[in-house]
């Protein structure tokens, strides 16, 4: 890792002193590229702008988070633009990011008061109660699952985004799904993932919501396996690809548009410390367009999901993302 880091390190060196663009390290979470997920979101991001603007991009992949630390600073070092992202970086890069004042932060998931870092927070809960109703009304053993990675901020604010939104499909049609939560411990582990949505399906659940990372890849996988009438919804990306007809669809949160745009104001001269919050209304989360799983929703639900969007965007509706919010959350009447 070490070795690595200092021949990147190098190589950036030797183009700054040929009049390189604009440079750009993304430090990873401990999930890594490859999750077709959060990560993989923040460098579609990168590789966009890089694409428009010209600018140099780098990735240096964190393992653990004792990595953090070491992996900010040397890509702070000698980069001006540096995108982290996760929630349990945060403490790191409040420690970083004071030590180097020239250089501007893209950060996501997560708050560093400072003003060269520009951070981004979303409101998962909205995608994630949309995706709850849906599964509450396509399900039909009457349970549903949800696995986490771990309980950080951002996860939990799915999980009862997520459990708000079975609470109001019951409410309002009469119904009494039932909901099966748990968390792998990991963002990095697919087999537990699989292990733990199998174990859900068992119980009787037959459509599980996975915001886990790498680990929800294994989600997806055990329900391609289950085989027909057992679903995963996807998270972060548009994950339904993965498995044609068995992701019903994916809670999406626009983390590449966030880290594209953090970018262009640090290119465009724009750049501001500070925190933007992107939810339904701002088009920064949504559900996938559900391209392989439309024949198994109804048209009565499809039109009550869009009537349930239009009460979130305009603050009829809103979604708990909290646990003290959820216990105290009250279904209002919404008239379909």
């Amino acid at each position: 890792m070490k070795k690595y880091v200092v021949a990147l390190l190098a190589l950036v060196l030797m183009m700054s002193t040929i009049g390189a663009a604009l440079t750009v390290f993304f430090v990873t979470d401990t999930g890594g590229l490859g999750d077709k997920s959060f990560n993989d979101s923040a460098w579609a991001g990168v590789e966009m702008a890089a694409k428009k603007f010209g600018i140099t991009a780098n990735v240096i992949q964190s393992y653990e988070q004792a990595d953090y630390i070491p992996n900010l600073t040397a890509a702070a070092q000698v980069s001006d633009v540096v995108v982290a992202v996760g929630f349990m970086m945060q403490d790191a890069l409040a420690k970083v990011a004071p030590q180097f004042p020239n250089t501007k932060f893209i950060f996501i998931d997560g708050i560093v008061k400072a003003p060269n870092v520009e951070n981004f927070l979303f409101k998962e809960q909205e995608a994630a109660f949309l995706v709850g109703y849906l599964a509450a009304g396509v399900s039909k053993t009457g349970k549903v699952g949800f696995i986490g990675g771990i309980p950080i901020p951002p996860v939990l604010r799915y999980q009862y985004g997520y459990e708000a939104g079975v609470e109001t499909y019951n409410v309002l049609n009469g119904a009494n799904v039932q909901v099966l939560s748990g968390y792998v411990g990991s963002f990095d582990d697919p087999a537990a993932g699989k292990s733990m949505t199998n174990s859900q399906f068992s119980e009787g659940a037959d459509i599980v919501f996975a915001a886990a990372g790498l680990s929800g890849l294994g989600t997806i996988e055990a329900a391609k396996d289950a085989g027909q009438g057992h679903f995963a919804i996807g998270v972060d990306q548009d994950q339904d690809y993965l498995a044609p007809g068995f992701v019903l669809t994916s809670a999406m949160k626009r983390v590449d548009v966030a880290v594209f745009d953090g970018i262009k104001s640090a290119y465009d001269g724009s750049f501001k410390g500070g925190t933007t919050v992107l939810g339904l209304k701002q088009d920064g989360v949504g559900i996938s367009p559900m391209t392989y799983t439309k024949q198994y929703v109804s048209k009565t639900l499809m039109d009550q999901l869009k009537v349930l969007e239009k009460a979130i965007i305009d603050g009829t509706l809103v979604v708990p993302n909290t646990k003290e919010s959820f216990q105290s959350f009250q279904v209002p009447a919404i008239q379909f």
